[in-house]
């Protein structure tokens, strides 16, 4: 019985013994192209390709080399679901990614991949972190590919993947054990050559042979080897890195230091002639290793926040599906029941029914079909309260099921969840380089050309004046300047704002709010949604006297109710909620149209019933005026066969704290009301808010112009509204802020979502901005003032080796802890 290749389905020659380990379980191959094809998809992590193919893969051939095979892989649509996004509106044909960068060893990293493939046609932008060592790609598929883009970040001398959670997770473990290595076997050995240096410096070995003291220098030139070729590696990789492209990082004047320093003593103990330092080199080395450890652990901490929510996606799922068994095997007929199967969470897709057990995390987005629960979602808005969901309610992957059981219908896979683009805006926002970063970027490269320039200069002077001093005093300058502290200032703060943000369920999605925010000193509100709840209530249901003859009956508050009920089942307005409650399921409409912004009618038991605007329904109803309550609500009025039979008042409650924040938004900055409701009506929030300006009866233009109209008056307006009909007015203001999640994060146009829906969190937002701003200009104030300091003493021969090691580390390690200072609450 001949086997079937599991890859490319085609039969296994004999004799063939090809195995590939997918998902726990060996999979046998026909070849040596299907072995390769299959293990680089499960090394990538993407063996969900297997479980959603709708065919087998062509059979693969090996003819290209190994590493543009790999990245061919990930040009795949199937493989690509996973990890890559579709691009927005405005430019459909663009695909988008986060990519995990390997082999980064400083900020200067960063930049080289922003420089050199910038240069890419198709590559719409690509935006490094260097403090989460991760990357936002935005490219045009027709153009260019992924695996280019691939390729070209491993010509430059890095490795990119699809960035996973665990992975990062995984690669962060296996760097910070590589540091420790390096670090145990360079302190161990710093140690030993350090005693030696000790003996011989304070007269130790004073009666000892010429022979012997040489022996001792051949010691510690076999001790300090190690340290040499293997602590200080990572120095030279990026050093190779930098220059390979033609550009100038930090890694390249620290290497020059190290093997200067060390290859002048290893000529000195092989002549026999002059000094050795193998004591300082060894002492430079353990030091610096030690600064790019803490600088890592620091950076580790900062970018933290991404990892630890993908974090919080389950690994299994319940999944019910549907069972055909045989009841009779005589008869063809068969009996269909329902099955729960565990699954891998990843692996589910759009239409899936899954259960959700008491404590279980919701594996994917979804609509709950059936049950009742209290759900934890503080990952996505930081409330800690439970929130209550029900039959049509939406639920989002990550959060946590509390003490009911509950069935959802998954409206999204995995990896396109509200969760993954919360991720990865988040990236975007973190990844955006102000004007002052820019900048800096520019200068970092001219000033590490300045600096070897000096340090040639520096070493030609004291040549001729201090011969004896002249190297260290060299080392000195190359070391003590090295800008890592410039390039870290911004990437650390706009993290560690991003971070602190999310906690406070703040979502940033453009790039310049950080940059941006604290220049704003007029704020525009929308009100429905935003100062007010957007929930209604039933405040007051109004019957009118009707003539039986015409309406066919007359009704009582509960008909009424009823009726209302089944007729706003149809719509998704915020006035057909509080309707739901009412409803009764005996009674069906048909022939059912919603018309747009006014109401809804159809047809009841033969009777043409219509619930709206009055505006609307006045046109074709008979009115009655009379009995109506003096009442600022809004009024919705309810008519069957054209004749007005129930008017319901309706009121939506003002958010608990939307009169604290105005309050305290008064203070320093212009507040507007900018509403499409009645001037009446927002003249009555008006009694109740101290706005300094408002205006209802606005249209989507209206409110345009009304922002256009504040700008030319030298304010710079922020946009707070539900982000649903404000989506055209966003683009008007210098920051958009919408409210809630929202039924598509992506088609929004806000730069800001409160996930809390909390109008507090503006002036969170305010306060984080403001502070983010301030402690960036701190780390650059420190960054410049460290190096305009520290060079003409350095080059005048102040600094000792070991002095200037210990700054440039304290120095890129005070920047990032002063960073850190932002995630205190």
């Amino acid at each position: 019985m001949t086997s079937q290749c599991f890859h490319c389905n085609e039969e296994i020659p004999s004799g063939i013994k090809l195995f590939v380990t997918i998902n726990n379980t060996a999979k046998i191959m026909c070849c040596v192209g299907c072995q390769a094809v299959a293990q680089t998809i499960v090394d990538n992590g993407l063996t969900q390709y297997y479980a959603v193919r709708t065919e087998p893969a062509h059979k693969s051939q090996a003819l290209v080399p190994e590493q543009l095979q790999k990245h061919k892989l990930l040009d795949e649509a199937v493989l690509q679901s996973e990890f890559v996004f579709q691009g927005d509106s405005q430019d459909k044909e663009s695909k988008e990614a986060i990519l995990s960068i390997d082999g980064m060893s400083c900020a200067a990293c960063a930049w080289l991949i922003e420089m050199k493939l910038g240069k890419l046609t198709g590559l719409l932008s690509i935006n490094v972190n260097a403090t989460t060592q991760r990357a936002t790609v935005k490219w045009r598929d027709s153009a260019i590919k992924l695996s280019t883009i691939l390729l070209a970040i491993d010509n430059v001398g890095y490795q990119a993947l699809p960035f996973k959670a665990n992975d990062a997770e995984l690669s962060n473990k296996k760097q910070s054990k590589d540091f420790i290595r390096r670090l145990g076997i360079s302190g161990i050995l710093m140690m030993q050559i350090m005693m030696i240096a000790f003996g011989l410096y304070f007269g130790a070995f004073t009666d000892m042979t010429e022979h012997n003291k040489v022996y001792l220098r051949w010691v510690s030139f076999i001790l300090a080897t190690p340290i040499i070729f293997y602590g200080a590696w990572p120095f030279y990789i990026g050093a190779i890195k930098a220059l390979k492209t033609k550009r100038l990082s930090m890694d390249v004047p620290v290497s020059i230091a190290i093997i200067l320093a060390f290859t002048a003593s290893a000529w000195a103990t092989i002549t026999q002639q002059g000094e050795v330092y193998f004591e300082s080199v060894a002492m430079f080395t353990f030091l610096l290793l030690i600064g790019k450890f803490l600088e890592f652990r620091a950076r580790a901490h900062a970018a933290q926040v991404s990892a630890n929510l993908l974090k919080l996606m389950p690994m299994t799922a319940t999944k019910v599906i549907a069972v055909s068994d045989n009841v009779d095997l005589d008869t063809p007929s068969k009996e269909t029941h329902h099955k729960e199967v565990l699954v891998a969470a990843k692996q589910l897709l759009k239409g899936d029914i899954v259960i959700i057990k008491p404590g279980e995390v919701v594996p994917a987005d979804g609509v709950i079909t059936s049950g009742v629960s209290q759900l934890n979602e503080a990952m996505l808005s930081g409330e800690q309260l439970p929130i209550s969901k029900t039959i049509n309610d939406r639920v989002f992957a990550g959060t946590l099921n509390g003490d009911g059981n509950i069935t959802v219908q998954v409206q999204q896979a995995t990896s396109q969840s509200f969760l993954s683009q919360l991720i990865r805006l988040s990236e975007q926002s973190q990844a955006h380089k102000p004007k002052i970063a820019q900048l800096s970027d520019k200068i970092a490269q001219y000033f590490i050309a300045l600096i070897l320039l000096t340090s040639i200069a520096t070493a030609i002077y004291w040549q001729q004046h201090l011969p004896e001093e002249a190297f260290w005093i060299t080392l000195s300058v190359l070391v003590a300047t090295c800008p890592c502290a410039l390039s870290l200032a911004t990437p650390t703060g706009l993290t560690c704002a991003t971070t602190r943000l999310n906690r406070a369920g703040i979502m940033i999605k453009g790039g310049h709010v950080m940059e941006t925010m604290p220049k704003i000193n007029c704020f525009a509100f929308d009100k429905t949604g935003t100062l007010t709840t957007g929930e209604f209530t039933i405040h007051l249901v109004e019957l009118i006297d009707n003539d039986a003859s015409i309406t066919g009956s007359n009704y009582s508050q509960a008909q009424v109710l009823a009726i209302a009920a089944a007729l706003e089942a149809h719509s998704e307005h915020p006035i057909a909620k509080p309707f739901a409650e009412h409803r009764d399921y005996s009674l069906t409409a048909k022939q059912v149209k919603v018309h747009s912004g006014q109401g809804v009618s159809g047809i009841i038991d033969n009777i043409d019933y219509a619930i709206g605007k009055r505006s609307w329904l006045e046109k074709n109803a008979v009115l009655d005026h009379s009995h109506t309550p003096s009442f600022n609500g809004t009024r919705c009025l309810l008519m069957a066969n054209k004749k007005i039979i129930a008017a319901f008042y309706l009121i939506d409650k003002v958010r608990d704290e939307a009169f604290a924040t105005i309050s305290s938004l008064n203070k320093d900055n212009k507040t507007l009301l900018l509403s499409g409701d009645g001037q009446v009506a927002c003249d009555n929030l008006a009694k109740i808010l101290p706005l300094n300006t408002v205006l209802g009866g606005l249209s989507a233009q209206d409110k345009m112009q009304q922002i256009k109209y504040a700008q030319e008056q030298g304010f710079n307006v922020a946009m707070i509204g539900d982000g649903v009909n404000d989506s055209p007015v966003f683009g008007a203001a210098h920051i958009s802020i919408a409210m809630g999640c929202g039924a598509d994060i992506t088609k929004s146009g806000a730069d800001v979502i409160l996930l809390n829906n909390k109008l507090s969190s503006i002036n969170t937002l305010i306060e984080v901005s403001r502070r983010t701003r301030r402690i960036i200009f701190q780390n650059y104030l420190w960054a410049f003032g460290y190096n305009a300091m520290v060079l003409p003493l350095a080059v005048a021969g102040y600094i000792t080796p070991y002095m200037a090691v210990i700054g440039m580390s304290a120095s890129s390690i005070l920047v990032i802890s002063n960073s850190l200072r932002i995630l205190k609450q």
